[in-house]
């Protein structure tokens, strides 16, 4: 696929940079920067390569919600919203390991690889979810985040009114979501949206070390099995049953030669060296 919209590279530690890439439209979204978005994040999950993603805009802001001339068609009330995003002839990343993940944004969950939201500036709308389906999320400081829908009399969209309550706790999420206001990076890491804010100066090379120490001391195995239990879980409702199963999955794990490497590695002290995953889904 031709991308016009969005742009990636992988560096030498195996560290994925995906970038939204309309600055002169704030990287607004569309439907074509859904479908190369989409795209990217397959090639990156199937690549034995990559072992972290960072997702973040191209210039000075990160995604700005959906692209208001997109918003505009649908104002006269007689097109179908549905039918218009069903996004049946995209890629399907992350689709296959749980039915409920097999939907749009909730994909990320079903990634094999940790996903770093690095919020670089403005996060609108859509965006918001986004980040919220993303694994890991940190903000440059000041950088300005809504929900705005309620401003644009619609409801919360895209799994917001699901997620943000697990995220930052229901009288937070009550909150951005029923006024729709602009709250900043510093309130979003008080309410428990993000990881962490970090200044502009040093915003990139701190991302850039958490990722490269994903990407060069964590066990992709381990990553991957980690990511299963943590968004596989969240649709349990019988806590023991999760203990058990952790323990059939550290028994499968300890035969693996990762668990040995990773002994030794620290045994030695020494940065180990952990296999990739397969190229194809597993």
């Amino acid at each position: 696929m031709e991308l016009k919209v969005t742009a990636y590279e992988v560096d030498t530690d195996g560290v994925a940079t995906v970038r939204f890439n309309r600055p002169d439209r704030g990287n607004s979204w569309t439907t074509r920067m859904n479908a190369e978005y989409r795209h990217i994040m397959a090639l990156l999950d199937a690549d034995p390569a990559v072992r972290v993603v960072v997702l973040t805009g191209a210039g000075k802001q990160f995604c700005v919600g959906a692209d208001f001339k997109a918003l505009d068609l649908y104002a006269g009330g007689d097109k179908d919203y549905i039918v218009s995003v069903r996004p049946d002839d995209f890629a399907q990343p992350g689709h296959g390991v749980r039915d409920e993940f097999n939907h749009e944004l909730v994909w990320h969950w079903g990634l094999r690889k940790p996903v770093i939201a690095a919020i670089n500036g403005a996060c609108a709308g859509i965006a918001v979810a986004i980040a919220g389906f993303c694994d890991l999320r940190y903000a440059i400081e000041g950088a300005k985040l809504t929900t705005a829908t309620a401003r644009l009399g619609l409801p919360a969209e895209y799994g917001l009114a699901w997620i943000l309550p697990r995220l930052m706790g229901v009288t937070h999420a009550a909150d951005v979501l029923l006024t729709g206001r602009i709250f900043l990076a510093e309130e979003a890491r008080h309410m428990g949206f993000l990881n962490d804010v970090f200044s502009v100066e040093e915003f990139d090379a701190r991302v850039k070390a958490i990722a490269r120490t994903i990407a060069t001391t964590v066990s992709p195995q381990a990553a991957l099995t980690t990511k299963r239990q943590l968004y596989g879980e969240l649709m349990e409702l019988n806590v023991g049953e999760c203990i058990e199963q952790s323990k059939v999955l550290i028994n499968e794990l300890m035969r693996g030669g990762d668990y040995r490497e990773g002994v030794e590695a620290l045994q030695q002290r020494r940065l180990p060296r952990f296999d990739s995953l397969p190229g194809s889904r597993s």
